[in-house]
């Protein structure tokens, strides 16, 4: 018996001090009331882009018309963008600073997704604003929340060149033509048409780089779509004959020209004596 005793005192003593094992519990944190993903944070004016918002209700009540909202920090959003589309929504419009579009009624715990789609204005100031966005209610409104920044850039401006030449006896009159095929307007444009050795000058409607054989077509300004066109006249000599290559190239403009492969142009005609040149 005296055993028995000594032995359940060492039991509840070894149970008394044994180390409780807490096995921990992951909780999960709530979603932001709104987030939102941007598909670019750098576009040019007229180009389209989207800003996808999502928007939860943290609350314990419902949210009675909710709205995703969209803004730019100490900017009018409205004055940047044109709204193309929010095909989810309820409705969608502009209101002061901010562009918005309609959920519904949000229950508590749960969430709405909107997808808008932006034209980015031609007059857009240049430059890097800070997007914000909430999720607001007829009769509540979360906090407004800090999104990413967007970088607002000159559309660019694709110059393509071209090259004709008509020959007169031993004269050719080259022409030089240079489009700007948009979308931004093309400036500080210079196109160097170049001439073989064979050929002497005679006249152009650019500026001849001092004796050399090139000369140097600048135009200021060229609008989407607009085109101008430069001449230049070059004669065949005594000792002229065979395959004659002219050439015009862009070699500068702003802004950026994203097609390179109509920068340049090159014109071939033949001279089959210095008094007959065909082209």
């Amino acid at each position: 018996m005296h055993a028995w005793k000594l032995f359940r005192a060492a039991l509840v003593t070894a149970v008394a001090g044994a180390t409780l094992v807490t096995v921990p519990v992951t909780a999960h944190a709530a979603p932001p009331t709104s987030a939102i993903e941007v598909s670019t944070t750098s576009v040019a004016r007229g180009e389209t882009f989207t800003i996808k918002q999502t928007v939860y209700n943290s609350d314990s009540g419902t949210v009675l018309g909710g709205k995703a909202t969209l803004y730019a920090k100490d900017a009018m959003l409205p004055d940047m963008v044109d709204l193309v589309s929010c095909p989810e929504a309820t409705a969608c419009d502009t209101l002061g600073t901010s562009v918005r579009a309609g959920t519904g009624d949000v229950l508590p715990g749960a969430s709405k997704t909107i997808t808008f789609t932006f034209r980015v204005k031609d007059d857009a100031p240049l430059g890097t604003i800070q997007l914000q966005h909430q999720f607001v209610g007829e009769n509540f409104s979360f906090e407004i929340i800090d999104g990413p920044e967007l970088t607002i850039k000159e559309a660019p401006a694709d110059v393509a060149v071209s090259l004709s030449g008509k020959a007169t006896g031993a004269k050719i009159t080259y022409t030089i033509g240079v489009k700007n095929n948009g979308p931004g307007t093309a400036t500080g444009v210079r196109v160097v048409g170049t001439f073989p050795a064979n050929l002497a000058y005679v006249s152009t409607t650019c500026a001849r780089v001092g004796s050399t054989r090139s000369v140097n077509c600048d135009i200021a300004s060229l609008a989407s779509g607009e085109s101008a066109t430069r001449t230049l006249t070059v004669q065949a000599g005594l000792l002229t004959i065979g395959t004659l290559t002219t050439t015009a190239q862009r070699t500068v403009s702003a802004p950026t020209d994203p097609v390179v492969a109509n920068d340049k142009a090159s014109k071939v005609c033949r001279a089959l004596t210095w008094l007959i040149v065909s082209c």
